[in-house]
């Protein structure tokens, strides 16, 4: 009998330990660390959703939009 697949864990699975972690734990210098950090991620997860946005455009006007 065939194993269930299991989920990746990769994925995204640091980012959901962070989001779990006890920020009492931190120092204020830790927590504008973490910050800063964040919003870099936060950057470079909009520069990718430009960039697959911009490549989607350009196969829609070399083949045509959904529904064409």
């Amino acid at each position: 009998m065939d194993e269930p697949e299991r989920p990746r864990s990769g994925r995204g699975h640091a980012l959901s330990e962070a989001i779990c972690e006890d920020l009492e734990l931190f120092a204020v210098s830790d927590l504008s660390e973490r910050i800063e950090i964040l919003k870099a991620e936060i950057m470079r997860a909009e520069a990718e959703i430009l960039r697959k946005q911009a490549g989607r455009s350009a196969a829609e006007a070399l083949f045509g939009g959904a529904g064409s």
